[in-house]
């Protein structure tokens, strides 16, 4: 599995620690940025993890802001994206069964890291359970056009 990651300062740390636990597991990253806490725009690093889903270089995105609110809005302007953001294991769950969600959008400032890694388990270990939610996600790409 491959997961591209970003953040923008306010999730900066958090990131590097998922990039480190997610790495220890055998994940391999691809990790967008940023590089440190200086003030940076969200929707650079949206854009460019958003990219890499959309074009299939990663399997799944994860992304981090202070909210999670800024993220999930410049990731869901992309077409092909579904971000959520999730705040709960329950919502990374329900997030990949019923949305077929391509991105994880984490609120930096909110969470902390062992709530974090566990959302992240619950949405990487996930599938999309189709059947209904298939008519709902392709009306949601429908949406795009």
């Amino acid at each position: 599995m491959k997961i591209a990651i970003g953040s923008d300062h306010a999730g900066f740390e958090l990131k590097n620690r998922l990039v480190d636990y997610l790495s220890k597991k055998g994940i391999e990253i691809i990790d967008v940025g940023t590089n440190s806490t200086e003030s940076v725009d969200y929707p650079d690093y949206a854009k460019e993890v958003g990219k890499a889903v959309v074009n299939k270089d990663a399997d799944f995105g994860i992304l981090i802001c202070g909210t999670g609110i800024g993220m999930s809005i410049a990731a869901n302007k992309i077409k092909g994206i579904r971000a959520a953001l999730c705040m709960i294991p329950e919502m990374g769950k329900l997030a990949r069964n019923h949305n077929n969600a391509n991105i994880l959008v984490l609120p930096g400032r909110l969470i902390g890291f062992e709530l974090a890694t566990w959302i992240v388990e619950e949405f990487l270990n996930a599938d999309f359970e189709g059947g209904r939610h298939e008519r709902r996600v392709n009306k949601i790409a429908k949406l795009e056009e």
